[in-house]
């Protein structure tokens, strides 16, 4: 929600979901009413809504969409890259990005590993209607053959989920109502009166991660570069936040407003969050399990999610807003999303919605302005006052177009303006126009 508040698209989420406190570690509920977000809730929507919303978007800024066209293979060389399709046409690109799964043809194509950790259990998830509803939703219930959700997503519709621990399905094993039907009559002992599917899938808890984002003019994102067992929508956020990191370091690359070596830091970035992410959903499906010393465990981790400090340590990690990416400096701040603080008579993630960056100057700072117009076609300097409340602590940030600060300098010290050119130009390539500092 954060990253599409920040992109101006969060309204028509917001309109179409439904807000629900549902964040969890394995089914132990954390309280992120007190998270540092303006959105301290989980926004239920269905996937085919996200898709169209974000078609919709991609439509209104120029993007051609071609539906039904299966990638065959790729070649590369220098100056680009030629897709073949399987009705034989080919596109040319200056890059291709995988986003096609985790079966990705364009991993395999590229010759990236994909090393990992296979399944050990089968869940199956179904968008259903039920004549015999529970009169309130169940969230993961643990019992002897497994556990099950019931989950109200409608009012004519439920999400349904088992997680079987003593079965692996095979990958060509068929995903019907009546497979889904009898897992949950082993596990809950009824079926609710399932009937009318909307959606049935099977998925397990296998974890793997590309060893490499890039290849050459190849880059992957998404479940084409990791793939985990879905606890807490960690997927998802995931996925999106890998589109974001790399679509506008890709596009400046494109442009020729910075060097190819700006794709690098896309894997160097992206590639530990996701390896963080494979440990934590590892952990979870450990604790789903039905014996009597998982149980124990979970007692024991229930209560340590009781200490604040814990519990908020989990939220981050789950909500993917503790992301802190490798910067030089010892700044707190550097490498972090920015809050969105009130400023002015608006919010700092307002000033996102156009994808550039941008220099924070809350302190009234006159020598910024001769390092930043260099790179005025790239970066916005704007001039603001905190909101009251709201006060960050520093006297200016560099804000990337992704949100994530490249450089501060705090409340009452003299700016480093060696180190914001610096920034400048690892981040958004060399300026246009040298200025001095004086």
């Amino acid at each position: 929600m954060e990253t599409l508040d920040q992109r101006g698209l969060l309204d028509r989420f917001l309109e179409r979901g439904r807000r629900r406190q549902g964040v969890h570690f394995s089914a132990l509920r954390l309280d992120v009413s007190d998270a540092a977000t303006r959105h301290p809730y989980v926004l239920v929507i269905m996937q085919s809504e996200v898709e169209r919303l974000l078609e919709a978007r991609a439509k209104e800024v120029g993007v051609r969409l071609r539906r039904g066209a299966e990638v065959a293979g790729f070649t590369q060389n220098e100056t680009g890259v030629t897709v073949e399709l399987a009705d034989g046409s080919r596109v040319r690109a200056d890059y291709l990005v995988g986003c096609d799964g985790g079966r990705s043809i364009v991993r395999r194509r590229a010759g990236i590993n994909f090393p990992g950790t296979p399944a050990t259990m089968t869940a199956l998830l179904g968008d259903v209607e039920l004549a015999e509803p529970p009169a309130e939703d169940i969230f993961q219930e643990r019992r002897e053959h497994g556990s099950f959700s019931v989950l109200s997503f409608g009012p004519d519709w439920y999400r349904v989920l088992t997680n079987e621990f003593d079965h692996v399905a095979g990958r060509d094993e068929p995903t019907t109502l009546e497979t889904l039907r009898k897992a949950l009559l082993k596990i809950a002992g009824t079926d609710y009166g399932m009937h009318s599917p909307r959606w049935l899938s099977r998925h397990g808890d296998a974890a793997r991660q590309a060893d490499r984002y890039r290849e050459g003019r190849v880059l992957l994102a998404g479940d084409a570069a990791h793939i985990h067992f879905p606890a807490g929508g960690q997927g998802l956020n995931t996925g999106m936040q890998d589109a974001v990191n790399l679509g506008w370091k890709l596009a400046a690359v494109v442009r020729g407003r910075a060097p190819d070596r700006l794709l690098d830091t896309y894997e160097a970035e992206r590639h530990p969050v996701a390896a963080r992410v494979l440990q934590n959903t590892r952990a979870q499906t450990a604790l789903w399990r039905v014996d009597d010393h998982t149980s124990a465990l979970r007692d024991v981790l229930g209560d340590l999610i009781g200490i604040d400090e814990v519990r908020l340590r989990f939220a981050g990690a789950v909500t993917a807003t503790d992301i802190r990416y490798p910067v030089e400096g010892t700044d707190d701040l550097l490498g972090r999303r920015i809050p969105d603080l009130d400023i002015g008579h608006g919010r700092v993630y307002e000033l996102l919605h156009h994808t550039r960056a941008v220099l924070l100057d809350l302190g009234g700072l006159p020598p910024l302005d001769a390092v930043v117009t260099g790179w005025a076609d790239r970066v916005d300097l704007v001039r603001v006052r905190p909101a009251g409340g709201s006060d960050l602590g520093a006297d200016a940030v560099l804000i990337r177009p992704d949100g994530h600060v490249a450089w501060v300098t705090r409340a009452g010290e003299r700016p480093d303006l060696g180190a914001l050119r610096t920034a400048l130009t690892t981040w958004f390539g060399p300026p246009a126009v040298e200025m001095s500092d004086s």
